[in-house]
Parts: structure tokens; sequence; C-alpha cells
């Protein structure tokens, strides 16, 4: 996976990546390392012109290819994992700057030089220089700033100043300036001083730099995802490979769990980095301002942790993974503080600006949207007791199921289903449970039983518990120990289960039990039907953390189950339990907020609150805005994904693990807006107090039920990075 998600955007990536495995080798950036020869061009920079890759962003009147931002953040990308030296970066954030600007004269002048690569350019974004207004309407401009990222190699400086009437830009020739190179941290990269002696600047090189600091962010968060992507990768590799103990040290969960962070830091990277390139308008400047923030951070965070996976070697001159430390630290500090662009997302939400991410459907949805809007418009003329058969005998209650009980929706039709429920006002039946219930049943269950249940479970008049856990087996599902034993006509079972939401209501319930304890454990594992009034079945609820009952014990003492209600094939229950399971975890991965627990509601508390955050209110806030932003855009991302007809990939999986631990985030913010309040009862009819308390309380179940946190880490680590089982 990678920032860029179309066809077009895979085949660049591949391009620029083959491009640099044969004119980048390793042996060139170690050699930049040795002659420190980073104020001159690399060798590879004729080349890199050649290709183009100079002026994808550029319209093509200046001499470029034509696209956007988007495009050359893929290359910056795919260059950052070979960490390429030289000054690509500066001169593409340069022109991005000038055509941003509308520099009019300025742009037509210096872009297309850039754009071909007869110019390279740098844009300073610290402060320095200060400016007075001359007579023709230009600036007289002083004083020096540092460091600036490519200014030794500069031909064409873009640079930032205080003057009376606030900031002001300028784009200046390099021969104007006095330029000296500064030692750097980076040691492929050079940074330079930058000191103007009462340096003249025509009012037509006077540009709007606005949005020069945001598109810095853009596309060196674009490099950091591609910092970030190469440690996630050499230290997944590593992890295979390196034995400690008489296995792979990528068997310890250790180093399983840390690897999958990394992977989760660097999705959400991209993700971000991708969504500021698509952004317009003020929503920009906040998904701008979010990549600033989780790009460069996870940069310097999936470096740090890839030393830390590599051990003593990582530590040495003689490794890469420093140069990639070097260089996300180099990132970071010159974008400006993490803090400084928290504060900026605190200020943009607080002030009403909200990013929307909007899906952009292809012209063959018209004619599939017209006639799911005339259904579904049938449907919602029906009294509301009768709409939840009604959806389910047309297949909409789940519609990427197959026929009868769906009507095998292709992903753009099941998301236009979504919109025109939600345009109509019909709201789908609860299924909860049931939800998981349907696909195993439409798969392995019999006729009888698929006619008996399934569509009275999607028009909600059947409520499904889920009796899998027991006290020994919670996770681990393969270690259930609940007994079934063959009798005349069925089964007998007995054993305990436990942690079952809603077993006090629901009147069936999908059970596994052990039927031969002889196999090994992944076998011997029948999956059952239970009628929950049963005789022999008894249910008791489990009072949690905030006083509620939804969470259930139930006890079997000789249940009989009739050979009717087995699904699937005896001892083979493991297979239909599996199924079920990825089921629950794909209908959560889209919930942040199952538990009330949402953005939206913090935002309503911060208004009802009526007064001004403090810094540190501010900090907490703008993590959990930047954290639901990463969120919904890896939701979006797996949608497309969908769309495309591919698989949804590490959006789906690391958008699950985060909606879990998001929730608990809003309400830990919530209760520390609250002060002293939180010390009130966790009761929501004391307001707003009681409301969150609750929250901090319920959200705990979020990162434990439906696969713990450090499963779901586990399954990252194995699945997508192909990390070693534990034995």
């Amino acid at each position: 996976m990678a920032i860029g998600l179309n066809e077009e955007h895979v085949a660049l990536r591949e391009s620029v990546t083959g491009w640099a495995d044969r004119n980048i080798p390793s042996e060139t950036m170690r050699e930049t390392v040795k002659t420190a020869a980073i104020t001159t061009r690399p060798a590879f920079w004729t080349g890199l012109a050649d290709q183009g890759l100079l002026g994808l962003h550029v319209p093509e009147e200046y001499g470029g290819a034509g696209y956007g931002l988007l495009e050359t953040a893929v290359v910056i990308e795919a260059l950052a994992e070979r960490m390429a030296p030289g000054p690509y970066v500066p001169t593409v954030l340069a022109s991005a700057v000038l055509l941003a600007s509308q520099g009019g004269k300025a742009a037509a002048e210096l872009v297309p030089g850039l754009a071909d690569g007869t110019r390279t350019g740098a844009v300073a974004l610290a402060a320095g220089l200060t400016g007075e207004t001359a007579a023709d309407g230009g600036l007289i401009v002083g004083g020096t700033v540092e460091p600036v990222l490519g200014g030794a190699l500069a031909d064409v400086l873009i640079l930032p100043m205080a003057t009376g009437e606030g900031e002001r830009w300028v784009a200046v020739q390099a021969q104007s300036l006095n330029i000296t190179p500064l030692p750097s941290l980076d040691l492929t990269r050079g940074v330079a001083r930058v000191t103007a002696e009462a340096l003249a600047v025509p009012a037509e090189h006077v540009i709007d730099g606005t949005r020069a600091r945001g598109l810095a962010a853009v596309l060196l968060g674009a490099e950091a995802a591609g910092l970030a992507g190469w440690c996630v990768r050499a230290a997944a590799e590593y992890a295979k490979v390196r034995e400690q103990f008489g296995r792979p040290i990528g068997q310890f969960q250790a180093i399983k769990h840390k690897v999958a962070r990394m992977l989760v830091q660097l999705e959400q990277a991209r993700a971000t980095v991708w969504d500021a390139t698509r952004a317009t308008g003020p929503e920009w400047e906040l998904a701008a301002a979010v990549a600033a923030v989780v790009a460069p951070d996870a940069a310097v965070a999936c470096a740090k942790d890839a030393i830390q996976t590599f051990g003593g070697i990582g530590y040495t001159f003689e490794h890469d993974v420093h140069l990639y430390y070097r260089r996300a630290l180099t990132l970071r500090g010159l974008l400006g503080v993490s803090a400084e662009w928290s504060d900026k997302i605190a200020g943009l939400m607080l002030s009403g600006v909200r990013r929307e991410l909007r899906l952009d459907l292809p012209p063959e949805a018209e004619p599939i949207r017209e006639r799911v809007r005339a259904e579904i418009a049938e449907i919602a003329a029906l009294p509301e007791a009768e709409r939840g058969r009604a959806l389910a005998a047309a297949g909409l209650s789940m519609p990427h199921l197959q026929a009868p009980w769906g009507r095998g929706a292709s992903p753009l039709e099941q998301v236009l289903i979504h919109r025109e429920l939600r345009a109509a006002g019909v709201k789908p039946p609860e299924l909860i449970i049931g939800a998981w219930v349907v696909p195993s049943v439409a798969v392995y269950g019999t006729a009888e039983q698929q006619e008996r249940f399934l569509l009275k479970t999607l028009s909600g008049e059947v409520v499904w518990c889920q009796l899998f856990s027991e006290p020994g087996a919670g996770s681990d599902l393969a270690g259930v120990q609940m007994r079934a034993e063959r009798v005349e006509g069925g089964w007998r079972l007995n054993g305990q289960k436990i942690w079952t939401s809603l077993a006090q209501v629901a009147e069936w319930g999908i059970c596994i039990a052990r039927t031969n304890p002889d196999k090994p454990k992944h076998k011997g594992i029948t999956y059952f039907l239970v009628d929950m009034k049963a005789p022999g079945l008894s249910v008791r609820p489990l009072v949690e953390m905030t006083g509620e009952e939804m969470f259930n014990e139930v006890f079997f003492d000789d249940v009989f189950v009739p050979d009717d209600m087995v699904v699937g094939e005896v001892d083979d229950g493991w297979r239909v339990a599996r199924n079920t399971l990825s089921n629950e975890r794909v209908s959560m991965s889209g919930s942040a907020g199952a538990s009330g627990a949402a953005l939206t509601d913090l935002l309503r508390l911060v208004e009802r609150l009526g007064r001004d955050l403090t810094p540190a209110e501010r900090a907490a806030f703008a993590a959990v805005a930047a954290e639901a932003h990463s969120i919904n855009t890896l939701s979006l991302r797996a949608t497309l994904r969908q769309l495309a007809g591919t698989e949804p990939g590490g959006d789906a999986s690391v958008g699950k693990l985060l909606s879990t631990s998001h929730a608990q985030h809003i309400a830990e913010c919530a209760v520390d807006l609250l002060g002293p309040n939180v010390a009130l009862a966790a009761d929501p009819r004391l307001g707003d107090a009681g409301y969150w308390n609750r929250a901090a309380l319920a959200t705990r179940a979020m990162t434990i039920y439906g696969g713990t946190t450090e499963v779901q880490l586990n399954i990252i680590a194995e699945r997508m990075l192909g990390l070693p089982r534990d034995a």
C-alpha cells in the first residue's frame, strides 16, 4: 500500500521505484554521506527531470504534465523510501508555492525552469527576514533566515518576512542573496543560511505565500510517509530472520506489537497526506494541519522503533536506519513542532471548520441510484412496523449477501443503498449479533435453517446472542471446554459461557461446543443454534462497571439441542465460527463512536462549556480530532479500494484497531475538560459530567470485546507484515 490508491498511481509508484532501483542504488546514498556531497546536484538529476517527475503538478502552460499535488506526493513517497539525496523535494515545493500564490509574472518566469530541472528551488519556513514596502510596491528585504532545506543548491528561493502589514513572501534569485551551507543533521541533504542585505524585490516577485506552510506540510508529510514505509518494511523483514533464544524475534509479542503499531502510524500518515492533497478551501487548511501533525510524528516514531528492533546493529553508523531517523527529525524540525500545528487544528475546528469526506461516485452509479431510490421510496411509504420485513424481503438489510437473503450487491450498490436509505429516513433493523449470524447460516446452514431464521433475523424480528467465550477461552476460542455429548436425536450441552451480550433478552444463540475432545483444539468443535428458553439453560446478568447489565453468564445443564440445529458439519464448527468472527470484525470496523462517545459530542461539550480552552486542553482536543480525521480517511480509502474491486488491505484492519480506542480517547478528553465535576456519579441524568463519566467507564470495554487490541495487533503483524505466528 502507499499514498496513491488508483491504478494510475500504483503504476506511477512502480515506475518511480523501478527508476530509483536503477539510478539511485544504496551506494549512491552512502557515497553522498561519505563525501558530504550535498552542495552539488546528484548525478541522477538530469534523468529525474527527463522522467518529467519535477513537473507532474505543474500546468502544461508552464511546461508541466498538468496533474496535481497527489501525483507529486506519490513520487516523493517512493523516492523517500530510497532516501534519495538532492533537491527534488525543495524544488517541487518551490514550484507548488509559486503556483498556489497566483504569482502571475513570477510564476511564468520561474516555474518552467523548476519543472524541467534547469533550475532548483527552496522554500524557507522559519522567521528571520524583515521587509519594508518600496515606492514601486516591491519590498526592501533584510535579515537572515536559517535553516533552509536545499538552500545551498537553490537557484530560486521562496522567502517569508515580517512587514508592517504582516507576513509577506517573495521569490528571489539565489545570486542576489548570501547563502552559506550549514552542517546538516540529514547527511544526504543539506540546509543553508540565507542572508539578504537591503535587497530590492520588485512588486512582481512579491507573492501570496499563505499556502506555503500548508503545502510544505503536505509534501514533507509525503516524504515522512516514505521514510516510515521503509522503516516498517525493513524492521518487519529483519524480525522474520533475526533469531534470539532459538526463534525469530518477530515471533515474540513485544516485537510483533511494536512493528504492528509502526504500521498503524504509517497508514495514518499515508491517509492524512492523501486527503490533504485532495482537500480545498478552508477544509484544506485543516487537512494539511492534520497531515503536519500525523506524518512527521509517524516518521520519527517508526524510525526510533526500527532502531530498537534492529538492536545493536541499528545503532551503528554502517546501518542505514540512522539516516532515515536523521531525515525524519529534520523534516519535523523544519515544519515546526507538532504542538503549533495541533493548536491550528484546534483553532480551525473550534471556529467551525469541518472536513467533510465525500465519496465521488462514477457515472455508472446514476442508473443504480435511480432504481434503488424507487425501491426504497415504496418501502418508506409503508407503516414503520412493516419496513423491516420489506427491507429483508428486498435484500436490503444485508445487500452484500447473495439472493434471496441479500442481492449480491457490488460495493458501489452497497454505498448507494446506504445513502438512499439515509436520505429517505428509512432506518434498517438493528440486527446486532444477528448481523454476524446471518452470513454463517447463509453459507453453512441447511435449507430448513435458512428458511426458518434468516428472513426473520434480517427483519429484526429475532434477537440473537453469541455463546462463544468461556471463563478459560476468551480470544482463544479454539480452547473452548463446553462439552456436547451425542444423545438420541441430538446433543446434550453442559458447561458455561460468559461475556454474552444480550443473553437476557435473546431468543436464540449461536454456540460452539467441543464434540470430540480427542481431536486437536481447532478440530472437534461443533456450531449449534440454541433456543435460549430451552430447559436447563440459565442466564445470570453481569453488572458492568457502569452499573448496567449487558453482558451475562450463561449456564448449560443438560441442555438438549436437536440435530437439525447443527450448522455445518459435526466437528467442523471452527470453520463456521471463523466466518462469524470475520463478519463481526467487518461490522465493527467502521464504528469509531459505537458507545455514543463521538467527536461531534465532544465539540458540543466544548460549546456548552462557554470558555476558552487552555493550551493543554487545546492540544488534547487536537490530538483526538486528528485521530478522528485519520480514522475517517482510512475508512474512505478502504471503501474506495472496494469500489475499485480490490481488497481494503491495511486500511480496514488499522481503522478497526484505531476506532476501538478512539472513543476512549474522546471520553478521556471530555472528562479532563470537566475538571472537578468528574467526581460526580456516572449517571447521564446528572448532565455532562454524568454522561461523560459513564462514557469513560463504558468505553473501556471497546478494546476488549470483538478481539482485544493485543489480538488485533497480532493479526496485523502476522497477516499484513508476515511475521511468524507464535509457537
